[in-house]
């Protein structure tokens, strides 16, 4: 396998609005399984990982993700129905998108909504190899192409021309997460459905609040691989833990979003809003 990433990020962004007349894309709308958010190309996160953004004090950077199913099981919570597993309501953590100023496949800046992690100016990830990359990217799009799933690389080169996938060959390490294993691993479980009520009303809306998302977070970082069981205690301190913490993310959230609002996109702004808050740097493409 190998990918040409320079000038793309097409994995990190969801692009729609850059190829509005492309049928295909929106892929993650598709199928039995329909997120209750608006936003493409999500990068799930294992439990591991979570509990890793947790000590890093990088729970802003971690949404919740439920989805709507039109034929399997489903429990209605506040109104909503949603995907269940034994009736309680499904979910995945994700890294966030927020709208930030970028210029991929060549195109003119525009806001588009970006990983929390994406270095707007570079196009890189500002995480790239660090304690808390998610294995999700490190091996994309390995897992889609042993799956013989179309892989973003291949959106990108379709829509956009250019080659960004010379070498389609899976690697041999590829192990894609399904079936029953992957529950309290990447696939979550709320154990009460009452306590989210508000809270999946809310995500179905887009309205979803920080505190909404650090619950969903503190279950995925309480569960177990295999099974449906959720550490109370460890819940109650991971919850603690998300609301309180406090990173360079939260604050380039909240600026972003009100930039996108108020001023054309330059992706150079990305050195006051996310560098001199202490974001990583990336190397750039030089070399």
């Amino acid at each position: 396998m190998e990918v040409n990433c320079e000038g793309c990020a097409g994995c990190c962004l969801d692009w729609r609005a850059l190829a509005p007349d492309d049928a295909d894309h929106g892929h993650e709308r598709r199928g039995r399984y329909r997120p209750l958010d608006d936003v493409d190309n999500l990068a799930p996160v294992s439990s591991d990982e979570v509990r890793a953004f947790l000590d890093d004090g990088l729970a802003g950077a971690l949404v919740a993700r439920l989805f709507r199913i039109d034929d399997g099981p489903s429990v209605t919570v506040g109104g909503v129905d949603v995907a269940a597993v034994r009736g309680r309501p499904a979910f995945l953590v994700g890294l966030r998108k927020v709208p930030k100023p970028v210029a991929p496949f060549d195109a003119e800046p525009r806001w588009l909504p970006s990983c929390a992690f994406l270095d707007p100016e570079t196009l890189q990830c500002r995480i790239h190899d660090g304690d808390v990359y998610p294995e999700t990217c490190a091996t994309y799009p390995g897992d889609n192409l042993a799956l013989d799933a179309e892989t973003e690389c291949e959106r990108v080169e379709r829509v956009h021309g250019g080659e960004r996938l010379p070498d389609d060959e899976p690697p041999a390490d590829a192990d894609p997460v399904l079936g029953p294993g992957a529950v309290g691993a990447r696939v979550f479980t709320h154990p009460d459905t009452e306590r989210v009520e508000g809270a999946v009303e809310r995500l179905a809306a887009n309205e979803a609040t920080r505190a909404d998302h650090a619950e969903f977070v503190a279950v995925a970082a309480a569960s177990s691989p295999g099974t449906l069981a959720v550490s109370d205690d460890r819940y109650e301190r991971a919850r603690e833990r998300a609301l309180a913490a406090e990173s360079w993310v939260d604050a380039a959230v909240t600026e972003w979003t009100d930039r996108a609002d108020e001023e054309a996109p330059d992706p150079a702004t990305a050195a006051a809003v996310e560098a001199d808050r202490g974001a990583p740097e990336t190397p750039g493409w030089d070399g």
